[in-house]
């Protein structure tokens, strides 16, 4: 039992890696927004913010001609300037808000390094595929973990077993 489930474990892992690494690498480079973005973190001048949240997201309707399920706003400084990001309803895009002025516009067509990153951290690549692929490689992690834990185990209470002793 316990070589099927190393050998079990051992192929589970070969499948789990690669996507698994993908996952995390873009994770971790999408982090850094100097990698990707190209751009830079700045400290937000709310002194300059003069349109509110809700007006944002009025605004960002306007401009899509829509009501847009947003998931997401954020205030951050773009260029210098403080800007709203709405996100939802718009696949990948966003919509920015000049949180000064109130100025709407579609986020500009992302880098092919941001398009890379997007589409291999969160499955777009795989259409319609997509929720299906993460179940399926989180349930190959899952059991590849669980596979993991119980050959620790074993390893371990065998190796601090006591052993009988020598006459």
């Amino acid at each position: 039992m316990r070589k099927l489930i190393y050998q079990l474990h051992l192929i589970l892992g070969i499948f789990v890696s690669i996507p698994v690494l993908a996952w995390a690498l873009s994770g971790f480079l999408y982090a850094l927004p100097n990698t990707v973005e190209g751009g830079a973190v700045e400290k937000i001048d709310s002194a300059r913010v003069k349109v509110s949240p809700g007006e944002a997201i009025v605004k960002a309707r306007e401009l899509a001609g829509k009501a847009l399920p947003t998931t997401a706003l954020t205030l951050l400084m773009k260029d210098g300037r403080p800007q709203y990001q709405s996100v939802g309803g718009l696949g990948a895009d966003s919509i920015f808000i000049d949180a000064e002025t109130g100025d709407a516009r579609m986020s500009a067509q992302p880098t092919w390094k941001t398009r890379f990153f997007r589409e291999a951290h969160f499955y777009f690549f795989a259409g319609s595929w997509q929720v299906t692929l993460l179940l399926l490689f989180s349930g190959l992690a899952a059991l590849s973990a669980i596979t993991g834990i119980y050959l620790n185990i074993v390893y371990w209470s065998r190796k601090f077993r006591r052993r009988p002793a020598r006459e």
